[in-house]
């Protein structure tokens, strides 16, 4: 037998590197949860974006109805106000939606007006509301890498919450179990599983739509790739899209937009026309749709097509499309929650708070068992409270900024108000995690209370909407009696 000893296999890197290897895992592993986290805090503000714009804009004149005639008044005065080849959509009041709003945009133009009853236009810049769309949608990168980011991290969220099922095989009988005012990590965990489970089909549509929205560029590359070679890109957005008709920038004058607006109506009496949409105003390449949509439909299945001339080159209704077309339809309404009124938008909003206090609970509770084990992280611990509570504060920051000077950078403002927050909670070594966060909710308390305040004072003189200065100032209020009632448990 040999004496000689069989060297012991070690792992090539040194404890320092192991380490550093997994400090830089955990630090990609909570900015990717605080990703998640913003997306699911912005869409849950971003439901609320109709509200938005008259909490912004008191002034605006909201229409409860909308002629032909004022329709196509309003379009004529927003073609004077842009450029030839942009496109003019014209939203009109619906039962989901008062209100009727013009857009005119381009790759290079982009402007907003409200629209009154008798046509007139009204500037609608709610700089604010539009912040917090793009942050949402792409975190205002560039956009085709801001979407894909957000698509990614709805396939992440989506993930999480098969895995967070399979992972839990007593969450159905734990369903109603939620034990509160005990253990900080018990109590942080019943109240992420039974908010899971209570609101999963929400949580998992909001997820499942959200990544298909945030990777439809990559979906169309890749069925381009499998069944289109040679087409390319533009093979597949044929098959849901019809193509633009040959480029001809010759002027002619506007077709009756009152006329094809009734035209489109008589072609289907069981829907009514939600949209007018007029691309290339003043051109002979001009083109109208008429987009109508049905009571018990989620979504727009009635289109009426119309070239310069005002003769119909296109019209199509429910019985034209597919089921996979009506669904690919739907994902956006489904996502935004923007289809079924202010009743449907609470509902959102209220599930929305459930998935981001899911969202937030799952790292506190991870970071909590870490303590538990003797393995705590405290700097994270305040790390994560500056993404928790502090993203909020500096939405807030960011709103009265758009409020007192509308004409700084909202985009910069929010990304040196998250890395100033999150350096200086990261520095505060001598205050602990929880106190922090409990200092990030006393300054969220105070600020939306604020906010509430400054825009009502503005609003209510000119008629404008109380909805979010309620909801603000309800916010306000629970933030407050969590605070004293946790102060009085401490005391006690």
């Amino acid at each position: 037998m040999s004496n000689t000893r069989k060297k012991q296999w070690r792992w090539p890197l040194s404890p320092e590197t192991v380490r550093s290897v997994l400090s830089s895992h955990s630090i990609l592993g909570l900015a990717f949860a605080a990703v998640i986290y913003l997306v699911c805090v912005t869409g849950t503000v971003a439901v609320f974006a109709p509200d938005l714009e008259r909490w912004e804009v008191p002034a605006t004149p909201v229409a409860r109805s909308l002629s032909d005639a004022a329709a196509a008044r309003a379009i004529a005065e927003g073609a004077q106000h842009a450029p030839a080849d942009t496109a003019l959509y014209l939203a009109l009041p619906t039962p989901a939606k008062e209100g009727a709003s013009l857009v005119a945009f381009s790759p290079a133009f982009e402007r907003k007006w409200a629209v009154a009853e008798d046509g007139s236009l009204s500037d609608l810049e709610a700089g604010w509301t539009d912040f917090l769309i793009h942050l949402h949608v792409n975190l205002h990168l560039p956009r085709s890498w801001g979407e894909f980011i957000v698509g990614l991290t709805g396939v992440a969220l989506l993930s999480s919450l098969v895995s967070g099922i399979l992972a839990h095989p007593r969450v159905l009988r734990d369903a109603f179990h939620l034990r509160l005012g005990g253990s900080r990590r018990l109590q942080e965990a019943d109240l992420h599983n039974r908010l899971g489970i209570w609101a999963l089909p929400f949580h998992f549509t909001l997820a499942l739509t959200g990544a298909l929205l945030g990777l439809s560029t990559i979906i169309v590359a890749v069925l381009a790739l499998l069944l289109y070679p040679e087409g390319g890109m533009k093979k597949v957005y044929e098959l849901f899209l019809d193509a633009p008709p040959p480029v001809d920038t010759r002027a002619v004058p506007m077709p009756d937009i009152a006329a094809l607006i009734a035209q489109a109506r008589a072609r289907a009496p069981q829907a009514a026309p939600q949209n007018v949409m007029v691309e290339r105003a003043g051109r002979a390449d001009m083109r109208v749709t008429v987009l109508s949509g049905r009571a018990k439909l989620l979504v727009q299945q009635d289109e009426t097509r119309f070239d310069a001339a005002g003769k119909v080159v296109a019209d199509e209704h429910p019985e034209d499309f597919v089921p996979g077309t009506r669904v690919l339809g739907g994902i956006g309404q489904v996502h935004f929650g923007w289809y079924g009124g202010l009743a449907v938008r609470l509902a959102y909003g209220l599930l929305g708070i459930a998935l981001c206090v899911v969202t937030s609970s799952g790292v506190t509770i991870w970071l909590a068992r870490r303590r538990d084990r003797g393995r705590p992280a405290p700097q994270w611990e305040r790390i994560w409270a500056a993404v928790c509570w502090g993203q909020p504060v500096v939405l807030c920051l960011t709103a009265l900024l758009a409020r007192f000077a509308p004409e700084a950078s909202l985009p910069a403002a929010w990304l040196a108000f998250t890395v100033l927050s999150i350096l200086a909670s990261a520095l505060a070594k001598t205050v602990p995690g929880p106190r922090l966060a409990r200092a990030w909710r006393w300054a969220l308390t105070a600020l939306l209370a604020i906010l509430a305040f400054i825009h009502g004072a503005a609003a209510l003189p000119q008629g404008g909407a109380v909805l979010i200065d309620a909801v603000l100032l309800a916010g306000s209020a629970g933030l407050l009696a969590s605070l004293l009632r946790g102060r009085t448990r401490t005391a006690a």
